[in-house]
Formats: C-alpha cells, sequence, structure tokens
C-alpha cells in the first residue's frame, strides 16, 4: 500500500544554487532522499507561497535533490573551486608570504541583484502550482523551519486529515535572541507557537531542544503534542576521509561564521598564540559563510597582523575537501555559546579526529568524550589550544547515529 507524502521543499528549492549546505541544508537533503528512495511512498513536494502551499513539478525536484547531493559532496562542476585550490595551497606548501585565504564578506548595502532574484523567482514559480483538494489520511512533514510563520498553512491540513509532522532544529532565536538578527526571535516564536498548537507530531534533535521547547510551552500555557527526541543522522563519508599532510599542524571550525559561534573569541585567543608562540603558531581554517553579527570576526581578519597567514575562511567547499580537511586537523573546535545540536562535532568524532568544544548541554548529551570547555573560559582556551599543537590528542571510539538509523526511529514513532 502507497502512503502519500507532502515534504515542504520550500529550503531546499531556495538552495538549488548553492555550493555548500548549513546543517539544516543537509537535514532536509536526507529527508527528501529517504522518502523518494521508499517505494511504498510517494513523495507529493510543496513549498509556501503567500502562506498557501504550492505543489512542485515532482520530476524536476527529484531532479535537483540529486543535483545538490552531487554538487554538496563533489563541490561545484565536480571540481575543486579557486578557495579551496588556494586554501589548500596555504596549507600544504612552505611559504614565508603573510596573507590569509578569505572568501569576500557581503556588504549589507549591496543587496542581491535585483535582476538575478527575479530570474530566481521566476524559475520557482514556472515549477510549481497550486495545490487544491489535498486528499486526507497523508502526512506532511516541514523539518526546515520553513511554512510554519503563520497557523495558516498547519491549521488547514489538520482540517483537511493530514498529519503535520514537524522537525524543529532549535529555540535559539527565543532563548538567545542577543546572538540573532533584530526580529528573529519574534518570527522564531511565532513558528514555535503554531507548531505547538497544529502539529500533529513534533521531532527533535536533542534532549535540549525537547527541554527548552517543554519549557516554552509551559510558559505560554500551550498544550504540547507527542514529542520525539530523534539525534541526527551522519553521512557515510564522514566516518572515512584521508587525511590532508600539511606543513604545520592547523585546526579547523565548522559552521556559518554568526555570533553564537564564539569565533571573536578564538580569534582573540589566535593572537595571544601567535605572540607565544611565534613561528610555532598552528594554522586555524574557519569553514563556512558569513552569517550575522560578525564584524568582530571581519575585524581580527582584515585589522590584525598577528593572524596574516595564520587564521584562513572558506565556503563553498564540497564534502570531499570537508573531511579531507577536517581528517588532518590536530583537533576540530567547537566553541559555541549554544546549540541545538551541532553536526560538524558529530561528524569529527565520528572521524576520530579530536575534538575541542564548549561545555554547553547539547555538547555533554551527543559528544560527551570531547575536551568540554566553558565558552567564557578564554584562559582555559588557551591551554588547551597550547597542549594540543604540541600533541595532537587521542581521540576515542565513538558511535555516530547514521540516517538509516534516524528514518528507521521516525518510522516506528510515527507508525509508517
Amino acid at each position: 500500500m502507497t502512503t502519500d507524502i507532502l515534504f515542504d521543499a520550500s529550503r531546499l528549492i531556495s538552495r538549488t544554487e548553492r555550493d555548500a549546505p548549513t546543517g539544516v541544508d543537509r537535514v532536509c537533503l536526507a529527508y527528501a532522499e529517504w522518502l523518494l528512495a521508499r517505494p511504498d511512498f510517494r513523495i507529493i513536494p510543496v513549498r509556501n507561497r503567500k502562506d498557501r502551499l504550492t505543489a512542485v513539478d515532482p520530476d524536476w525536484f527529484a531532479r535537483s535533490v540529486t543535483e545538490l547531493r552531487g554538487r554538496w559532496t563533489r563541490g561545484a562542476a565536480g571540481r575543486p573551486s579557486s578557495d579551496e585550490n588556494r586554501l589548500f595551497a596555504a596549507l600544504t606548501t612552505k611559504s614565508e608570504t603573510r596573507d590569509s585565504v578569505m572568501t569576500p564578506a557581503p556588504d549589507p548595502e549591496q543587496p542581491e541583484n535585483p535582476a538575478r532574484r527575479r530570474l530566481r523567482v521566476v524559475r520557482q514559480f514556472m515549477r510549481s502550482r497550486p495545490l487544491t483538494n489535498v486528499p486526507s489520511g497523508k502526512f506532511y512533514f516541514n523539518v526546515g523551519h520553513t511554512s510554519l510563520n503563520t497557523p495558516d498553512i498547519l491549521r488547514s491540513l489538520s482540517e483537511r486529515g493530514v498529519r503535520p509532522v514537524v522537525l524543529l532544529h532549535d529555540l535559539i532565536p527565543i532563548t538567545h535572541p542577543e546572538y540573532c538578527r533584530p526580529g528573529d526571535g519574534d518570527r522564531h516564536r511565532a513558528r514555535v507557537v503554531n507548531t505547538l498548537a497544529h502539529a500533529g507530531h513534533i521531532l527533535v534533535n536533542s534532549e535540549y531542544t525537547a527541554f527548552e521547547l517543554e519549557r516554552f510551552a509551559r510558559k505560554e500555557g500551550l498544550t504540547v503534542p507527542p514529542i520525539d527526541v530523534v539525534h541526527l543522522g551522519l553521512e557515510p563519508g564522514f566516518s572515512q576521509a584521508s587525511a590532508l599532510q600539511t606543513e604545520k599542524p592547523y585546526f579547523v571550525h565548522v559552521g556559518t561564521i554568526e555570533a553564537r559561534k564564539n569565533l571573536a573569541m578564538l580569534l582573540a585567543i589566535w593572537r595571544r598564540l601567535e605572540e607565544r608562540m611565534g613561528e610555532c603558531t598552528p594554522r586555524l581554517v574557519l569553514v563556512g559563510r558569513w552569517g550575522w553579527e560578525n564584524e568582530a570576526v571581519l575585524d581580527h581578519f582584515e585589522r590584525s597582523p598577528n593572524l596574516k597567514g595564520l587564521v584562513h575562511q572558506a565556503a563553498g567547499l564540497g564534502d570531499e575537501a570537508l573531511t579531507r580537511l577536517m581528517a588532518g586537523a590536530q583537533a576540530v573546535l567547537a566553541p559555541s555559546s549554544v546549540e541545538g545540536f551541532d553536526l560538524p562535532a558529530v561528524e569529527a568524532s565520528a572521524m576520530g579526529t579530536p575534538l575541542i568544544a564548549s561545555d554547553i548541554p547539547a555538547h555533554r548529551e551527543l559528544v560527551p568524550h570531547a575536551r568540554l570547555i566553558d565558552p567564557l573560559d578564554g584562559l582555559g582556551w588557551l591551554a588547551a589550544l597550547e597542549e594540543a599543537t604540541l600533541k595532537r590528542p587521542s581521540a576515542p571510539a565513538y558511535q555516530a547515529p547514521t540516517w538509516p538509523g534516524h528514518f528507521a526511529e521516525v518510522e516506528r514513532r510515527l507508525g509508517l
């Protein structure tokens, strides 16, 4: 018997031109692949358009998922990007130059080219059509925090007999609004309230996210629908990778460059490392796109002569390049002030790469074996990095969660 499932593809469609994914993008892609691969599911991809669901051409969507997987695994066009070549050259060759590899930060005064934006919107519009007469008895999966800004979509689905299943990744804009764009807290609060009021089932990625969600519901006086904690899966490439061989030791941080990642503190520590270690100072590679509240990080990059040639930043690395980079590092660093899950920390542990991480609830739950240091303890981080530079830490065996295991648990919890 075939089960029809609506899948909210809004986020993936908005990412069709990106060369590298965020953590939430990876989750959306994994769910799309799972649903497309099951012969007993008929996936109906949909997207949000003016607070109404619009059906997406299923053949085009299936091709887009395949293309995204290829691009995000091997990089754009299946070959190394110029940023990747420059970064690997800076790390693997002995050079006296003091230049840092860095992708340009977006200029907030220069928004996306209007003509390009219109073309992108027209393409998406032509690939979709209004969805009417939604049959009852279906599931609706929303795993990207999209289409939740108003209650209209979830409520109308429930009224038609469709069971909405929502995966909430975190409540950070609500619990820590100081790390987010102005207005993000109110927008995310609306998403969470609408989910609690109208979702048939809520999935969360960690016990910490479940704790914050239940605390928020109590504060708001809202009834909590069934909530299940299901840890996110790990893709196979992150458990088997050849290490990049370099002239000098280096450390890696993976994630969007934004305030809650605590990277300004990390760069201040790197400046002190350079003062203390001189030519023996290790390199630091920040892998990720420029995000919100990154002025302090940019100032370090652009104005600190001590960090020139020591700290690099690159975006758009395919998974093959990323895994080589992580495997060869002295350690992967995760100094975040708050996380809902933290995929890179789990990926590093699965690869056998040492992990130095902040002592926060998500890390204590997911990677308790890591060297955990309070995110405000600058001297503790400085000592740990000096020690790890001189001798690479050992990494204990780690049983990482997998996507097959994740989806088997989702199927069990939902009775699929």
